[in-house]
C-alpha cells in the first residue's frame, strides 16, 4: 500500500499534469490512489470534461457526491456532464440540489480546501436557467436570470444582462462551470513535508581516540549515569520491553500519525508538535562535568487547529479535515471530548451527536476537540499476537495487553508495525510480538 507521501506526491504531480494539458498522465496518477477520497474523484471528472468525455466525468462525479453528499461544486460539475450529455433533467436536478447546499449563502469558497474556485450562487442560477432554455422552459429560465441578477455583484451584470435578452428571443445558453484547469490540489505544508529533514544537525566530537590529533585536548569518553545508585541495570529485553525500539520517523521526516487530536475553534487555523521529554536520570548533577549528560526521548503528537463556522455539520469538518489527513478524513471515527463524561471520549454517531457536542463547547471552554481513528478498507498483511504488554505513549500508539491478536496493515519500519485490534488502529513496537501461532 502507497505511503502517504506517495500519495501526496501523485496527486501534486496529477495537478501539474492538468496545468500543462497532459489528461491521460493526469488521470493515471489520480486513479492510481486506492479508496480514493471525494476530491479525488472529483478531480478525476474534471479531467474526464477536459479530454472531452463527459460520460466517464458522470461516474466519476457520481463517486465523488456519494461521498461527500454535502459537496456542492461536485454536484454542480455533474450537472455539467449531464449537460454535455443532454441529459436536461438530471442537469437541472443537480443545479438545484447545488443551490440547496450553498443554504442561502451568496458563495462557497473552495481555495481553503485546494481549488481555487468560489462557487458563486448567481453562477449556479445561472446554468438553472441554460437548462430550462433547452427544455424550453423560458419563463422559468428568465425567473432564473432575474435572480441571478439580483444575487450577482457587478461585474457580473453586463453578461447576465446579455443573457436575459437571449432567453427572452429564445435563444438557448451554456451553463457556467469550474475554471478550465483548476483542480483539487494538495496543500502547501504537505508538500513541504515531502522534503526529507535533518534531525540529528553537524556533529560534534567529545572524545578522540588519537592524542595528537586535531581534537586532542577532547575529553576521553565516559560513562553515562543513568540509573540510581546501587540500582540494577537491565538487560536488552527488559529495556525494549520497558521503552520500546525508538519511534519511527526520525529518518526521513515527521511522520503523519494514524490518529489525529483536532481543536475546532474560533481561531486561526494552524498545526502545532507539542513534545514530552521523558528523562532516565532524575538525580540532579552539576553542570560542565561528564555526569551532567543524561539521555533523554523525545514524544511528539500532532494537534490540528481548524477553524470552523460555530454549528457546522459533520461534512463541514471533515472537507476541512481533509487538508492535512486526506485518507482518514472521508472514513476515519469521529469522536468528541466530552469533560462531563467518564468515557472521555464519545463516538459522533450522526449530526444530532455532533449539535450536542457543540452545545456541550458553548457551555464550556468554547472548543470542540474531535479525535479521527482511521477505520476498516484496507488489506490485512499477517497476523500477530502480543507477548508483552504495551502502553501506547501517544493518540498514534495501539495498546496492547499479553495475548492480543493483532492484524498487522503496515510495516513502518525495521522496528514499527501498524495494527488493528479491538476496533482500534495504531502503531506498536515489533519486539513486544511474535507472530500468529507461535506464543512462546
Amino acid at each position: 500500500m502507497p505511503s502517504l507521501g506517495d500519495l501526496v506526491r501523485d496527486w501534486h504531480r496529477g495537478a501539474q499534469a492538468v496545468a500543462r494539458g497532459d489528461w491521460d498522465y493526469a488521470l493515471r496518477l489520480f486513479s492510481s490512489v486506492p479508496e480514493p477520497p471525494a476530491r479525488m474523484s472529483f478531480n478525476v471528472g474534471c479531467v474526464h470534461l477536459l479530454a472531452g468525455d463527459p460520460e466517464a466525468a458522470l461516474r466519476a462525479f457520481d463517486q465523488a457526491v456519494t461521498k461527500d453528499a454535502c459537496m456542492a461544486v461536485g454536484f454542480f460539475q455533474r450537472g455539467v456532464a449531464n449537460f454535455q450529455l443532454g441529459r436536461f433533467r438530471e442537469a437541472l436536478s443537480d443545479f438545484q440540489r447545488t443551490l440547496a447546499q450553498l443554504r442561502g449563502n451568496a458563495a462557497i469558497d473552495y481555495t481553503q480546501l485546494g481549488l481555487r474556485f468560489k462557487l458563486q450562487a448567481w453562477e449556479v442560477l445561472f446554468s438553472v436557467a441554460a437548462v430550462q432554455s433547452q427544455l424550453g422552459l423560458w419563463a422559468e429560465a428568465t425567473h432564473s436570470l432575474e435572480e441571478a441578477i439580483s444575487k450577482g455583484p457587478e461585474g457580473a451584470r453586463d453578461d447576465l444582462d446579455i443573457a436575459l435578452g437571449q432567453v427572452q428571443k429564445q435563444a438557448p445558453l451554456q451553463p457556467r462551470q469550474v475554471p478550465r484547469g483548476e483542480v483539487f490540489r494538495p496543500h502547501r505544508r504537505h508538500l513541504e513535508h515531502l522534503e526529507p529533514v535533518d534531525f540529528l544537525g553537524k556533529a560534534k566530537v567529545v572524545a578522540s581516540a588519537i592524542p595528537d590529533g586535531p581534537h586532542g585536548d577532547a575529553r576521553p569518553q565516559q560513562p553515562q549515569a543513568l540509573y540510581a545508585r546501587g540500582e540494577a541495570r537491565p538487560g536488552a529485553a527488559e529495556r525494549a520491553r520497558d521503552t520500546g525500539p525508538s519511534r519511527p520517523g526520525t529518518r526521513c521526516g515527521p511522520r503523519t500519525p494514524l490518529d489525529a487530536e483536532m481543536e475546532v475553534t474560533s481561531g486561526q487555523a494552524g498545526r502545532a508538535d507539542h513534545s514530552t521529554l521523558v528523562t532516565n536520570d532524575e538525580q540532579g548533577v552539576a553542570a560542565g562535568g561528564p555526569e551532567s549528560l543524561v539521555t533523554f526521548t523525545v514524544q511528539c503528537t500532532f494537534t490540528l487547529a481548524l477553524r470552523a463556522p460555530r454549528g457546522a455539520d459533520l461534512s463541514s469538518l471533515r472537507a476541512l479535515m481533509s487538508q492535512a489527513l486526506p485518507p482518514q478524513a472521508q472514513s476515519g471515527q469521529l469522536s468528541y471530548r466530552d469533560p462531563s463524561d467518564s468515557r472521555g471520549w464519545v463516538p459522533l454517531t450522526g449530526e444530532e451527536a455532533l449539535q450536542r457536542a457543540w452545545r456541550g463547547a458553548a457551555a464550556g471552554s468554547g472548543e470542540l476537540r474531535l479525535r479521527c481513528q482511521a477505520v476498516g478498507g484496507r488489506p490485512v498483511l499477517y497476523q500477530v499476537v502480543a507477548r508483552h504488554g504495551y502502553s501506547a505513549q501517544g493518540p498514534e500508539d495501539l495498546a496492547l495487553q499479553p495475548g492480543d491478536t493483532v492484524d498487522v496493515l503496515c510495516e513502518v519500519d525495521q522496528a514499527w508495525l501498524e495494527g488493528h485490534c479491538d476496533g482500534r488502529v495504531g502503531i506498536f513496537p515489533k519486539c513486544f510480538v511474535v507472530p500468529a501461532g507461535r506464543r512462546t
